[in-house]
């Protein structure tokens, strides 16, 4: 099963496969690719498993074991490799919420994404290696990116699993929260982003023009929230300020 919640534009897509530790099956694929295209228009979307032992455990071995010819073997990697794609053009900010172990395939899924929110006694492994194949979901090239060629090999090429200090040591992981105060401080982040122009943000980190990085601001500075929001910086400046002259 895979949920989807949307709230004021925050879009959560839990995956919520309790008897497989949320691993990914061909249904679970079909029903994410369903709640990807209906969460589209969130401000921030957040992805996550249900529980608090995996994040995702990889693919479902006990269904995916049916695929034995290499073009069975290539549709499926395809048809992940796009939903994996589709989580990392997603126009708005995407985070992992690491509520459990991100092994195989969920680490793959976790990179995908443009931030990863951990619990502090997670873990997390790109160890497909155990199985002797390697990444598929465009997992290798995106760690890469995140840790340089060398450390991905080394993970990658190991199946070494991280403990979530050190996946953050290295930046695999962006924020390493408390167990206790994971679920509210996760959803702190993602709503903080919700609301506020992170998309326009994010679109100029993933590559833009000088002129096309200052047209967004220019956008941003013009519209009615930066007024606002500007009213409410200077009226709490002001304040004491004016309390004071009334005083003399």
């Amino acid at each position: 099963m895979v949920e989807l919640e949307v709230d004021d534009g925050l879009a959560v897509v839990t995956i919520d496969r309790p008897h497989a530790r949320n691993a990914i099956a061909l249904d679970t694929m079909r029903r994410l690719e369903q709640a990807l295209d209906a969460a589209s228009g969130a401000r921030t979307l957040v992805i996550k498993g249900a529980g608090d032992r995996a994040f995702v455990s990889g693919g479902d071995l006990k269904e995916l074991s049916t695929l034995r010819t290499e073009e069975d073997a290539a549709a499926m990697a395809k048809r992940m490799r796009s939903i994996c794609d589709q989580l990392a053009r997603f126009p708005a900010p995407v985070v992992a919420a690491l509520n459990g172990h991100a092994f195989g395939g969920g680490a793959e899924v976790a990179v995908a994404a443009d931030i990863r929110v951990a619990a502090d006694d997670i873990k997390i492994a790109f160890n497909q290696v155990e199985l002797e194949i390697m990444p598929a979901w465009g997992g290798t090239e995106r760690l890469a990116a995140l840790v340089g060629r060398g450390k991905a090999l080394l993970l990658a090429g190991t199946g070494t699993a991280l403990d979530a200090v050190e996946a953050e040591r290295i930046g695999l992981v962006d924020l390493v929260l408390p167990r206790s105060s994971f679920d509210a401080g996760w959803r702190s982040i993602a709503r903080s982003l919700a609301h506020h122009p992170a998309t326009e943000i994010k679109r100029v980190i993933s590559g833009v023009s000088p002129d096309e990085a200052i047209a967004s601001f220019a956008r941003l500075w013009v519209a009615d929230a930066h007024w606002r929001a500007a009213e409410r910086v200077m009226n709490r400046t002001a304040s004491p300020r004016t309390a004071a002259e009334g005083a003399t």
